[in-house]
């Protein structure tokens, strides 16, 4: 799935410039409150937060701002409470679409994920209708500095499941729960990555086969994501290279 990894290296760019507008600094926020409030504010003992909380410095976010979003979790300073809320549907060519948010108002946030699937092609589905089509893994995204070879003798033992080749740029897939360990491993051995997070993997793929079908699918991608209770936007399409080329021109 080449053109989807492509995308989404594609996104990650994009985030470190939409994070200077405080956008990306929001969503990270809240990840932070969340975690704390279900699992506690010590990152040694709450995975979860550990990976947000590093998630956050990663994308600049102030270590201070950090700290206020874990005491408003712990209830150490009053806050908005927020609540996850997932949503899945289809987009248009029958790509998969799941849509994970943080929101303090249920009845807000439906109606506009709703709305963004309704205008843009594609359509709500029933809670499980596409969840089975993904799996929750751990994923660094690196550029391709060191052979497949080297590159296992570091995170393998990290608990690395594979390791993927994606043309310019190596995606290592781990359980989450070894995700830490590996971006350690990596750290420990001088290897840089571009990213390092918690996601949703794609278990079957829908190729998109024109530049006009990839446009639409992109189109609903990006609406969601720029709402502001989602956190993230998983999907099952696949874009070949050269159509993706084109996008990007």
């Amino acid at each position: 799935m080449s053109g989807h990894s492509k995308w989404a290296t594609i996104k990650h760019q994009k985030g470190a410039k939409d994070a200077k507008r405080g956008k990306v600094f929001a969503k990270l926020i809240r990840q932070v409150e969340v975690a704390a409030r279900e699992g506690g504010g010590d990152p040694d003992a709450n995975p979860t937060l550990r990976t947000m909380y590093q998630k956050a410095r990663d994308a600049s976010v102030p270590l201070d701002t950090i700290e206020r979003a874990v005491k408003r979790g712990t209830g150490e300073l009053e806050g908005v409470r927020y609540e996850p809320a997932n949503y899945e549907g289809y987009a248009p060519c029958g790509v998969a679409v799941y849509v994970e948010t943080l929101t303090d108002n249920r009845n807000r946030t439906g109606s506009e994920v709703r709305s963004a699937f309704s205008k843009l092609g594609g359509s709500l589905a029933e809670p499980g209708a596409v969840a089975w089509q993904f799996e929750r893994k751990g994923v660094v995204i690196l550029p391709k500095k060191l052979d497949e070879d080297a590159l296992m003798d570091v995170v393998l033992e990290a608990g690395a499941d594979d390791i993927v080749d994606d043309g310019d740029s190596w995606r290592i897939v781990c359980e989450p729960s070894s995700l830490s360990d590996v971006r350690g491993a990596l750290e420990g051995a001088d290897v840089a990555f571009d990213s390092a997070d918690v996601t949703m993997q794609p278990t079957t793929s829908v190729t998109l086969d024109t530049a006009e079908d990839a446009k639409k699918v992109l189109r609903l991608i990006d609406t969601l994501d720029e709402l502001d209770d989602v956190q993230d936007v998983y999907s099952t399409f696949d874009i070949p290279d050269p159509i993706m080329q084109s996008l990007e021109v």
